[in-house]
């Protein structure tokens, strides 16, 4: 132990830098997690036993002090009233056994709420984007800070800017949509209301990540230049500029044969040259360390360590495999500048001071509540607003009211089959602690989480007789295929005596193929997991009306049962207060308004698939395939209608640094009160390279009594209009283009074309990446 005089709150970087030696520098630039084998025995990062089999005990790698403690609360069963006072105690041995005594910064994983045991788990990243309500993230995102703040938990790993592209891909389930720019805004929100509160958030996975061949994960990606730079990194851009997040962590992906973490071009060239970036850039899991064991770019860690350090990458985590001893050896044999090391280093202090790691005081505050209502009720509002009715053409639905929203005597009995009605697991994603952590048998999962059948039964509150059968197991492996059989034929003999099916089939989240979709659980053919299929066919035969419920992780092709379900509802793992949204959607409580943030497809070899192609990459007389998705994106029902009128296009001045106020009346024209996301795209008609066919440039989320109508304007700078040039510059030319106000991306709306004229104009640095919007009310008009 050493006994020291206490350093400030906000100490002085360079001198403290000046002071250190070189083993206690490197040891602010790595990580180290303890519970190696808190996971019930199975992996929760990518090779993980394999990668620490030699780490030790705390005091082992403490006596020159600490970067950071990685997830020391969310890789074990930890009750919240120990929570606080297991990490006091970890800090005070930190602090008094190395020299200087600098804490460590203390990181969790937080994508679907604060990954620790008894918290509460928010509607996935996919609900998210299915809400188009950046504002109830925003309000997500501070309640996650808020917890994170209370224990002494500093930076959060998330959120995920990955762009969706091939939904075979396991860890489509933790992206917000395909479109760059919903991303970019949806996150941006989640980030600020985390930061609002003290924490730092992280961006992942930096970059491309989600391009792989094949949907597999860590697999190469083959991406141009130009796209690249146009979609998959905009959320990016967006959330550095608008939000300003701690840390950015890179992606584990090589593009075009060059590793991420070893391109200097990508983690300090795009990053920080071109968009200004300031925090700390920190390893995916291991991701230094693949640079020799997987990527073969390097001889050994101590080769991995420098290209790492060279191309930006300023934290090694988990732990310290390259950045401890080899990357010692490189900076002793002169391999490497130990300027960069102090680079690194200045970036990990001052992260320190700005999130106030130096100013604890190691005081209980209190209580720890990690599940509140008020938690419950905003994870309850994203899952009310992420429910998408897919199709509703018979008017199965709503069970429990009409059109209007006035009760109406129920179906006498509703048949609740399959695998996700009576599944508590089933309503979350991967990055849920539930889903995450194997935790020891008979362990209960520390919230409450009503399932689809528990919430429906409650929603129709005895006015129909419930009656409910699995049918069969999510995953086939789980189950002996005789008692599968039986099971399917069981629950259609019950579909058979009901009034309405209501078939709740999809996923279950897990790691590495502990689950059907996840981290590192990929897919192959985008079929229904296990016998799913077979039960739907089975109850679909009996002739009785069927609702069908996907709760999934992914989007699936539906094409088989689309045309014989009377009602396809679709909920992407709607967290913890889920089961009450779906439930209430079928039965009228409540109006659907959520919208597609991903296109669903047709058939499986039309993916990957993006809305943002140009016009040989949809449907077209030069090939057999259409890969134009079943229902596009954008799209989600309602059990009101809406009308749009009115579009208007003006310009403040006609050419291309202008400013373009596109606006359009959306009316209710239904019966009953709803919520309509009215996307406003655009098109380059005709360009120096080839355009999306569509590109979302704004959307409204607009509440509407029936009859009401609103005004949606939507300010429009001319730098949303820009491309990529052949040169990699940011322009806009001039020429026609087409704005399309419509329900979806396939949907044929309203267009308005304008011109604009002028020169081709050069983007910099600050060009613009928001289209502001404005909502104003009109008078109520009898429907």
């Amino acid at each position: 132990m050493t006994d020291r005089t206490p350093l400030p709150e906000t100490p002085d970087v360079p001198a403290l830098i000046a002071a250190m030696s070189l083993d206690e520098k490197l040891a602010q630039l790595i990580g180290l997690w303890l519970d190696v084998s808190a996971a019930g025995g199975a992996d929760v990062a990518p090779m993980q036993h394999e990668m620490l089999s030699k780490v030790g005990e705390l005091d082992d790698y403490i006596g020159h002090g600490l970067g950071q403690l990685t997830r020391p609360l969310g890789s074990r069963v930890v009750r919240a009233d120990e929570m606080r006072s297991s990490l006091r105690a970890i800090q005070q041995r930190v602090s008094a056994n190395s020299r200087l005594g600098i804490p460590a910064l203390v990181h969790e994983e937080c994508l679907t709420g604060l990954q620790l045991y008894g918290a509460t788990t928010y509607p996935s990243p996919l609900a998210w984007g299915a809400s188009w309500d950046a504002e109830s993230v925003r309000e997500m995102g501070r309640r996650i800070g808020s917890s994170m703040a209370g224990l002494g938990i500093h930076l959060g790993l998330a959120p995920v800017l990955d762009l969706v592209r091939d939904p075979r891909w396991g860890r489509v389930e933790e992206c917000i949509s395909e479109d760059p720019y919903l991303v970019g805004l949806i996150a941006s929100a989640y980030i600020d209301g985390i930061q609002s509160q003290g924490p730092g958030a992280t961006l992942k996975h930096f970059l491309a990540y989600s391009n792989s061949q094949a949907g597999r994960n860590l697999a190469p990606v083959h991406i141009g230049r130009r796209e690249l730079l146009e979609q998959f990194a905009v959320p990016f851009e967006m959330a550095v500029k608008l939000a300003r997040p701690s840390s950015v962590m890179h992606s584990y992906a090589e593009i075009d044969g060059v590793p991420v973490a070893a391109d200097p071009n990508i983690l300090t060239g795009l990053l920080r040259d071109d968009w200004g970036f300031e925090g700390t850039v920190v390893a995916d899991y291991f991701g230094v360390a693949f640079l020799h064991t997987l990527h073969d770019v390097a001889a050994d860690l101590e080769e991995a360590a420098v290209k790492a350090l060279t191309a930006g990458v300023d934290v090694e985590l988990p732990t310290g495999n390259a950045y401890l001893e080899p990357l010692k050896a490189a900076i002793e044999s002169g391999a490497v500048d130990i300027a960069l090391v102090d680079r690194a280093l200045e970036r990990v202090l001052r992260q320190k001071v700005d999130l106030g790691v130096f100013a604890e005081t190691g005081d209980d505050d209190g209580p720890i509540d990690l599940d509140p209502v008020e938690s419950r009720a905003v994870a309850l509002r994203i899952a009310e607003r992420s429910v998408v009715l897919l199709k509703n053409d018979s008017g199965l639905l709503p069970l429990g009211t009409d059109v209007s929203g006035a009760a109406v005597a129920p179906p006498r009995t509703v048949a609740v089959l399959g695998p996700n009605a009576h599944s508590a697991e089933a309503m979350m994603g991967n990055y849920s602690f539930t889903n995450h952590v194997e935790v020891p048998e008979g362990t209960p999962i520390g919230i409450e989480v009503p399932t689809v059948l528990d919430a429906l039964r409650a929603e129709l509150d005895g006015s129909a007789t419930v009656v409910h059968a699995e049918g069969c197991r999510v995953r086939a492996d789980q189950e002996d295929p005789e008692e599968a059989a039986a099971g399917i034929r069981a629950a259609a003999e019950l579909a058979r005596g009901a009034d309405v099916a209501v078939v709740v089939v999809g996923d279950r989240a897990g790691l590495f193929g502990r689950g059907t979709v996840g981290e590192g659980s990929d897919t192959d053919d985008l079929v229904l997991p296990g016998r799913q299929g077979e039960l739907v066919d089975a109850v679909l035969e009996t002739g009785t009306p069927v609702v069908l419920v996907l709760v999934t992780g992914r989007p699936y092709p539906l094409t088989r049962w689309a045309g014989r379900a009377a009602s396809v509802v679709q909920a992407f793992f709607p967290g913890e207060a889920g089961a009450a949204a779906v439930a209430g959607v079928l039965s009228g409580r409540l109006n659907p308004s959520g919208h597609l943030p991903v296109s669903m497809p047709r058939v499986p070899g039309g993916e990957p698939y993006s809305y943002l192609h140009p016009r040989l990459g949809g449907d077209n007389p030069v090939s057999s395939v259409d890969p134009a998705p079943l229902w596009h994106f954008g799209h989600g029902g309602s059990y009101t209608s809406f009308s749009y009128d009115e579009l208007s296009v003006t310009a403040d001045r006609s050419d291309t640094s202008g400013t373009l106020s596109v606006s359009v009346t959306v009316r209710n024209t239904g019966r009953r009160s709803g919520a309509d996301v009215v996307q406003l795209y655009g098109r380059d008609l005709f360009a120096s390279v080839t355009r999306p066919m569509r590109a979302l440039l704004g959307w409204a989320r607009v509440e509407l009594a029936a009859g009401e109508s609103a005004v949606v304007e939507f300010s429009v700078p001319a730098d949303r209009l820009a491309l990529v040039s052949r040169e990699l510059q940011w322009l806009v030319e001039p020429g026609a283009f087409e704005f399309i106000v419509a329900e979806s991306a396939g949907a044929e709306g309203l267009a308005a074309r304008i011109e604009l004229g002028g020169e081709t104009r050069v983007l910099g640095r600050d060009r613009a990446l928001v289209t502001p919007v404005s909502v104003t009310a009109r008078a109520l008009v009898e429907a």
